[in-house]
């Protein structure tokens, strides 16, 4: 009784300090032109950025949102089409949003090299140079010059007061905030021809762009770092590490805001009383260089933060509309045919070693459940590896532990470039002269050989599925689909080599074998990110790749609340769990836990877990279970 009354009163605590901060919302006071929001995936960096884009213009300021995000969804927040040219929001007067399309970012830059050659070249050459500019490389470069251009150049952002920058997933938004020194640094020493993105002196007219941006990336009267976390001890830990990160390329000006915490509501739910427990835990064990900053608090919603009215809400909770608590009769349960994890698991098993890739946008839990099933499947005996290719991953810090049968390790891109270095010197550079040592050196410069390396060990990865199983976790959506690309352009080429008949087998063939290839896309019960997880099984299948299943984690519908508040929650879950039931045959769904899923214990308990029976996605009403 006394833990549940010390549970209580911190949580009181808690929502006095929400209403202080929610009245400063000190990320927004005195803004300067730029905003950058970043953290760990599926914080709700974009629903802040659009819900602070929302509140600027009600100041009467003119507003540029733009994401970052290769797997952006800016447009499906505001509920229309967004690309990659300016779209003005009619529901909101004074706000234009705009999506970086890698694809057609790289497109315009393509042609703006081959277009004025295509009539003077052999039109085998012009096909080489198009296959040398399809790699990931060129779509990274094409996407950072459009974001350079919007920091360095006046003239591009002129009629805006400011410009909000919704960001990729952590690993990928420090790659890119770093990537304008690293360019800088690269065209001022380079001396060798890029092949992937072209000559250097095309890209050497972007070096004002890159210079000014880093000019304006490290002016503290110019830009803003607002780190996102939710109020949980993964994504602390997280920001922690981001701001660090981005302290040390020179981003002095950050502000914290915690979103998304639990309200003090319905003490009688033990779900409930765990998570606000669980948070009160973190945020006393906040990371120490987080303390001293700025921080705002915004309180969980009974409602996806979809559409303006929402978003308002968002940074105005007392304007929110109450949640429909109404008893429907029908208490909230998953639709009929999905099945708890260990019942996936159980296939996967069955089918014996393969590689299972875990993929989706940032923040789904895409790291948890790879080590779950991962753990489990070490647990039945099998040998497994589990690794990841995201840079801001941290397994070792999941599993809390060492376990027999399972051997842990990660992509490093750092390890991964220092030694794709190493054995292109001393195999291509051993005939060269010291003039041609030399000139390869610089060119094993150039930032995008780090997905060349990636590349490399990421394939030696996939071959290893051959005798043991291999959980493969996967960046978030964008970057892991440029992975795909590089897979893909590494196919094209060794195709067009032996094409005197010589058997092959290359990674990307592997990734289209379902025997060989397990593919999970791991979502949230919540509309953008289904959304998302679709278009991802669309450029999938683009790829000849078919998921096995879908696995929707985090659900309240399957953790069977009493709550009203987390009821009501779980039923706003419905249309996205029949979304799911219409796009894949083979669905698993994970409950919201009441401790947060790291630790041996708690993966067990996370591939264990039941889920109640389901209601019938046509009729909203209770149907028989599947067998």
């Amino acid at each position: 009784m006394a833990e549940a009354r010390a549970v209580e009163l911190t949580c009181v605590e808690q929502a006095a300090r929400v209403d202080e901060s929610l009245t400063r919302l000190t990320f927004l006071e005195a803004p300067p032109r730029f905003l950058f929001f970043t953290g760990k995936g599926g914080v709700g960096k974009t629903s802040l950025a659009c819900a602070s884009a929302v509140r600027l213009t009600t100041r009467g300021a003119r507003v540029l949102l733009v994401s970052t995000d290769p797997a952006s969804n800016i447009g499906q927040v505001f509920g229309l089409p967004v690309g990659n040219t300016r779209t003005p929001i009619p529901d909101v007067p004074g706000l234009s949003a705009l999506e970086i399309d890698p694809q057609q970012a790289a497109d315009a830059y393509r042609a703006r090299i081959i277009d004025p050659v295509r009539t003077q070249l052999p039109p085998d050459e012009v096909d080489a140079m198009t296959e040398q500019l399809s790699g990931a490389c060129t779509t990274e470069i094409a996407s950072f010059s459009e974001f350079t251009s919007l920091l360095a150049n006046p003239d591009v952002t002129a009629g805006y007061d400011h410009v909000l920058f919704d960001t990729a997933p952590t690993g990928h938004t420090i790659r890119l905030l770093q990537l304008p020194g690293e360019w800088t640094t690269y065209l001022s020493d380079g001396k060798g021809d890029v092949s992937c993105l072209g000559p250097v002196a095309g890209l050497d007219r972007f070096r004002h762009d890159y210079r000014g941006a880093l000019d304006a990336l490290t002016d503290p009267t110019r830009t803003r770092l607002v780190i996102v976390s939710r109020p949980q001890r993964s994504a602390l830990d997280e920001a922690s590490r981001t701001y660090a990160e981005l302290l040390r390329v020179g981003m002095s000006d950050a502000h914290l805001v915690l979103n998304g915490g639990m309200p003090p509501v319905d003490a009688t739910d033990p779900l409930a009383c765990a998570v606000r427990a669980r948070e009160a835990a973190a945020l006393t064990g906040m990371p120490a260089n987080l303390r001293p900053l700025p921080q705002t608090t915004t309180p969980l919603m009974p409602f996806n933060t979809v559409g303006v009215a929402a978003l308002k809400a968002l940074l105005e909770p007392s304007h929110a509309p109450l949640p429909d608590t109404a008893d429907d009769h029908h208490p909230p349960v998953p639709p009929e045919g999905f099945v708890d994890l260990r019942s996936l698991i159980d296939g996967l098993e069955a089918a014996g070693p393969a590689l299972v890739m875990c993929m989706g946008k940032g923040g789904v839990g895409k790291t948890t459940i790879a080590a779950a099933i991962a753990l489990e499947l070490a647990h039945r005996g099998n040998d497994v590896l589990l690794t990841t290719t995201d840079p801001a991953a941290h397994l070792t810090d999941t599993l809390d532990g060492e376990h027999e049968n399972l051997t842990v390790s990660r992509i490093d891109p750092a390890h991964a470039i220092s030694e794709y270095r190493e054995r292109v010197m001393a195999g291509k550079g051993a005939s060269l002269d010291d003039a041609g040592r030399a000139a390869l050196a610089e060119d094993l410069k150039s930032p995008c050989t780090d997905e060349v390396a990636v590349f490399q060990q990421f394939s030696h990865v996939v071959f290893q599925s051959r005798r043991r199983f291999v959980v493969l976790d996967t960046a978030p959506t964008g970057h892991t689909l440029l992975l795909l690309d590089a897979t893909g352009s590494y196919h094209r080429e060794i195709a067009r080599q032996m094409s005197d008949g010589t058997r092959y087998t290359t990674p990307l063939m592997r990734l289209q074998d379902p025997a060989q290839t397990k593919v999970l896309l791991i979502t949230l019960p919540e509309t953008t990110p289904v959304q998302e997880a679709e278009e991802l099984q669309g450029d999938l299948a683009r790829a000849g790749i078919t998921p096995y299943a879908w696995v929707v984690n985090n659900s309240l519908v399957a953790a069977a609340p009493t709550s009203p508040f987390l009821q009501a929650r779980a039923r706003a879950e419905r249309p996205s769990l029949n979304r799911v039931a219409g796009l894949c045959a083979r669905v698993g769904i994970v409950p919201m836990l009441t401790r947060e899923p790291v630790g041996a214990a708690s993966l067990t308990a996370l591939a264990s877990a039941s889920v109640p029976g389901p209601w019938s996605p046509e009729s909203g009403g209770p149907g028989p279970r599947r067998q």
